[in-house]
């Protein structure tokens, strides 16, 4: 690994100018922690946009990531690996024997069998990897944390997490847009919830054992599509009484700053009104949510136990308003419950309850970036790199191989209708 320009300042390269791959970027940059410079991005219009807001320059904004590897004078610190989810590992394996550190979007690989290669290709290079479980690094997640830690609740016996996917996001990313297909993406709960399972084992503080899971497809399907409808919202006779209706999720938006930046900046490049009414017109993200060509599932379940008979209980669904994670646990001698902003603990004892106000509600931007985690994860990894110092990540390559298998092993059993062990 080359050093660091100065020290700190962390040289990066950026596979894939997609929303995580832009939103690592511009968090190592704003905070003055990282340059880009180098980037793979295979489509044009993004990657002439994203080369121009980050100053690489044309030589080094190339189509292809391998292009990158010819390159005599790359002279990177460290990479980001955000690419499609079934485009991880080759580029990982790649950048790993040349000994550079990897920021690896989650799913860190679309099959057991890759994420092992890769786990033992960071094992074997001795570099810093950090899979981008993003939800480890928040305020919240590390207020949680010191509750249980401290035993005001006692012993962690269950656990109830819910993941609230929001309607419009499932037809937006799960059933029109990049991960609506596990031949093409992913299985939805490794898509969506590798760092649901990830953060309920870093807070039960156990390795899981088994697991169970149910879960389908249940309405986001040909037979519900209603009498009358379109192939495409903007010509459906049906679609003002549709809560799926693509014009109310973008184009009723469209002059929303923080819509703007995500999801319509999926839909263009350079939002306005004519650009994503042409998207609708023409693309994926028009279509009718009856019409698609979807296969994920749209609510699943899973229960897990862990090392000493703890349980724990994950519900992802589409049929909610999208939101923050929703947690309760239970102990011996309190409860505990959060929802992202705030923490509250019930103590069996005195029967009080104390409220932590994490993140301020009322504000406006209080919501992104997974509550500020996207910039503390990328904080830490940019520090880890800087100084060559793996603790300041919060999550090894093979602790992130066990709770990737315990999402694997859940999959199994939702198929089977069996309960499942997860490999240790």
């Amino acid at each position: 690994m080359s050093a660091p320009v100065d020290g700190s300042v962390v040289r990066l390269a950026v596979l894939g100018a997609g929303s995580r791959g832009m939103t690592y970027a511009r968090e190592g940059s704003l905070a003055g922690r990282a340059v880009v410079t180098a980037l793979a991005e295979p489509r044009a219009d993004r990657r002439a946009a994203a080369a121009a807001e980050l100053g690489v320059g044309e030589h080094r904004a190339v189509a292809d990531w391998r292009d990158l590897l010819t390159l005599p004078d790359l002279d990177v610190d460290a990479v980001v690996v955000a690419t499609p989810d079934r485009q991880h590992t080759e580029p990982a394996l790649a950048f790993l024997e040349r000994g550079l550190p990897l920021l690896l979007e989650k799913p860190m690989a679309p099959t057991e069998e890759e994420a092992e290669q890769i786990v033992a290709a960071a094992e074997r290079a001795g570099v810093i990897v950090c899979v981008a479980h993003v939800l480890r690094y928040s305020p919240y997640t590390q207020v949680v944390k010191e509750v249980v830690g401290s035993g005001a609740i006692g012993d962690v016996v269950s656990v109830e997490h819910l993941e609230p996917v929001g309607w419009w996001h499932q037809a937006h990313s799960y059933v029109r847009g990049n991960w609506r297909r596990e031949d093409t993406s992913s299985p939805m709960l490794l898509a969506k919830c590798c760092h649901d399972v990830d953060w309920l084992c870093d807070v039960v503080g156990r390795p899981a054992q088994r697991v169970s899971s149910f879960g389908s497809l249940t309405h986001f399907r040909p037979e519900n599509r209603p009498d009358g409808a379109g192939d495409r919202c903007l010509s459906c006779a049906v679609e003002p009484g549709c809560p799926y209706s693509a014009k109310k999720i973008y184009l009723d938006h469209v002059h929303e700053e923080a819509a703007r930046r995500w999801p319509l900046s999926i839909l263009a490049v350079d939002v306005t009104e004519e650009s994503i009414t042409r998207a609708l017109a023409d693309g994926p993200y028009g279509r009718c949510v009856y019409a698609c060509d979807n296969d994920v599932v749209d609510h699943q379940v899973v229960n897990i136990e862990y090392a000493g008979g703890v349980t724990a209980s994950l519900t992802m669904t589409a049929f909610t308003p999208m939101g923050f994670r929703r947690t309760r646990v239970f102990g011996t001698r309190g409860t505990l419950e959060g929802d992202g902003y705030t923490v509250s603990v019930y103590d069996f004892l005195t029967g009080r309850t104390t409220t932590t106000q994490v993140v301020d509600p009322t504000d406006p931007l209080a919501g992104e970036g997974h509550l500020g985690a996207d910039a503390a994860l990328t904080r830490s990894f940019l520090a880890a790199v800087a100084a060559d110092d793996p603790s300041l990540v919060l999550t090894s390559p093979r602790t992130s191989l066990h709770t990737h298998a315990t999402v694997w092993a859940a999959e199994r059993a939702r198929l089977r209708g069996t309960v499942e062990p997860v490999p240790s």
